[in-house]
């Protein structure tokens, strides 16, 4: 994984995760990579890692078991609060991307679904 320098990289870990359960590759019940593989897949200090998985346990996003390791919540409703979230969010930096270029968001829509209709 390639981390960004203008964000912490705990929470770029916390975002792949949560990218990981909003696409489905980890669903609901499912263990978590324990925190020196997870590290050494991303290349990064163990410490960190669990930095991140602490925050999403904390967030409800991720529960212990103990002597078992970690698990994506069994809460539909919460996952299905993180997909909206992450809907949203790639819908604002369209948004935001098509206004720099000059454009308003209803334009923005129109071609939208231009480009929709074209891929159909």
């Amino acid at each position: 994984m390639d981390f960004h320098t203008d964000r912490p990289i705990y929470l770029q870990i916390m975002d792949f995760i949560i990218q990981q359960i909003v696409s489905g590759k980890l669903e609901p019940g499912d263990k978590v990579k324990a925190v020196r593989e997870m590290a050494v897949e991303l290349a990064t200090n163990p410490n960190t890692v669990q930095r991140a998985l602490q925050e999403l346990e904390r967030e409800d996003i991720l529960f212990s078991k103990r002597g078992l390791g970690r698990f994506v919540t069994e809460d539909i409703e919460k996952i299905s609060d993180l997909q909206h979230q992450a809907v949203g969010q790639v819908i604002e930096n369209f948004l935001a991307e098509m206004k720099k270029m000059g454009w308003a968001q209803e334009e923005a829509k129109v071609l939208l679904e231009a480009y929709i209709e074209r891929e159909k």
